[in-house]
């Protein structure tokens, strides 16, 4: 991630639960699960006209 590609809205996000039990690999195959899935839904709405930008903001039809 640079400054540049992280200046527009957050059109999705998501969360995974982790555990004191977790180790650093689980954790990084978890997040990267988690980036993977968030990525292609972010990529995908703007294809299907769902995503209205305004100003610095976005709007997400469900």
């Amino acid at each position: 991630m640079t400054e540049e590609l992280d200046q527009g809205p957050a059109i999705e996000q998501d969360v995974a639960r982790a555990t004191h039990a977790d180790t650093v690999i689980d954790l990084q195959h978890r997040g990267a699960d988690v980036e993977r899935t968030v990525l292609s839904r972010a990529v995908r709405w703007p294809c299907e006209d769902r995503v209205i930008r305004h100003d610095n903001g976005a709007t997400v039809f469900g």
